[in-house]
């Protein structure tokens, strides 16, 4: 199988490979007691998620080649140096009080399992009985969000300092994965592994768009906090061209401004998708520009996302989430991963079909409303339309907190002509 160069400078460059995460009991392994220190708010039909998602990977298979995280996993765990590192790193981070030897003597694809779905404790002394924990490692809820534990920069990949404790072992899995997988070939960053690391360091992959190979927009937040993008910055300072940072403020309220792409996303050479009452708001949140050009570091505030890119040279017009028309609409379809797309390649998108409103505004400047069922059920030939979106049922992955992009980690983008 041919070897992947990581290589991603934009967000809608025709996709040639992207790493996915299935998922499976890990997502049903939480009680209602614990689904909000899960990051859920309800616990998710399993059954429900798996039909839907296999709408989603489906319509991937046919654009582009996919891996899986479970199977890369398994993997780089058949090398006991490898298994040994990363459990090391995993028990360390999350405080294990076990004994590792119970988890190396377990083959590759088992522990690929555990690791993901939970290693269930081992009652087996008396504080691990009264201990109302079941697992001493615990499921990896989340991961199929493949796009916040580690992004993909240029020919780099950033390994996140996840927010919240319950997703460590995400990024460590993913830097292990980065580190040694023999398809996959990138230069790994890890604060955790600089001397840069401070308290209150975070980013996830959710907040952080690449625009141009010299741009990059990054949303500051709840998930990614400003020591988070300086150490961004800090890696692109010795960089041979200059480089434009564009760093949105997102309100710390509702959870369904976790990241940047939830308000902001790009769809093609000239349109985006935004969520205007944040976007474009009068200087509610900030829009912050930040250059950066032989070492040098200049920061100033702008009007919005949208007029720093046109004085870059990139003319965005924006389609607004929800539509115009009721703020309440907008309000809802943004809650539902409205502004989530992913691009497969300039104008040809994957989205929720449950945001009609912001579907319907789509469809009004050309594009296609395509469903993911028929395409499958071979009753509609893609490669008739020029631009589409392609609508995948999310009644389950949409209460998980996240949509397409999110679902998506890409590692090799085709170049784009923005002229």
């Amino acid at each position: 199988m041919k070897k992947i160069k990581v290589e991603v400078n934009s967000e809608i460059g025709e996709l040639e490979a992207v790493i996915l995460h299935s998922p499976g009991p890990e997502v049903e392994n939480m009680t209602p007691e614990n689904a909000e220190r899960s990051l859920y708010s309800d616990i998710l039909n399993l059954s429900e998620v798996k039909k839907e998602y296999t709408q989603f990977k489906e319509i991937l298979k046919k654009h582009t080649r996919i891996f899986f995280v479970k199977d890369l996993l398994e993997d780089i765990l058949e090398n006991d140096t490898t298994k040994q590192t990363l459990l090391r790193d995993i028990f360390k981070y999350e405080n294990v009080q076990e004994d590792m030897s119970f988890l190396l003597s377990k083959s590759a694809s088992e522990l690929a399992g555990q690791l993901i779905e939970g290693v269930v404790m081992r009652k087996d002394n008396l504080t691990k009985f009264f201990d109302p924990e079941r697992y001493s490692l615990r499921p990896l809820h989340n991961f199929f969000f493949t796009r916040d534990a580690s992004c993909s920069i240029g020919n780099k990949v950033l390994i996140n300092c996840m927010a919240n404790k319950i997703r460590e072992r995400e990024s460590l899995i993913m830097e292990s994965i980065f580190n040694n997988h023999p398809l996959i070939e990138a230069q790994v960053i890890n604060p955790l592994r600089s001397g840069d690391l401070l308290p209150g360091l975070t980013s996830e992959g959710g907040d952080v768009l690449i625009v141009r190979e010299d741009i990059l927009l990054i949303g500051v937040g709840a998930r990614t906090s400003s020591r988070g993008i300086d150490f961004i910055l800090n890696q692109l300072k010795h960089q041979k061209i200059k480089k434009h940072i564009i760093v949105q403020e997102l309100p710390a309220t509702p959870e369904s401004f976790i990241h940047l792409d939830m308000i902001f996303a790009f769809l093609d050479t000239n349109y985006c998708m935004i969520y205007e009452p944040v976007v474009l708001s009068s200087n509610q949140f900030q829009t912050i520009h930040i250059t950066i050009e032989n070492g040098k570091t200049i920061i100033h505030t702008e009007k919005d996302i949208l007029s720093v890119l046109n004085k870059l040279g990139i003319d965005m017009e924006p389609i607004l989430c929800g539509g115009h028309n009721d703020i309440w609409t907008q309000k809802r379809e943004q809650w539902h991963s409205g502004t989530n797309f992913f691009a497969m390649a300039p104008g040809k998108l994957m989205g929720y079909g449950r945001n009609e409103h912001t579907l319907e505004e789509l469809n009004k400047v050309g594009y296609a409303i395509l469903s993911a069922q028929d395409i499958n059920e071979g009753k509609i030939n893609i490669k008739k339309y020029d631009k589409y979106v392609i609508t995948i049922f999310g009644s389950e992955l949409a209460r998980g907190g996240g949509g397409a992009r999110c679902m998506t980690m890409p590692i090799k983008r085709k170049p784009v002509n923005w002229i």
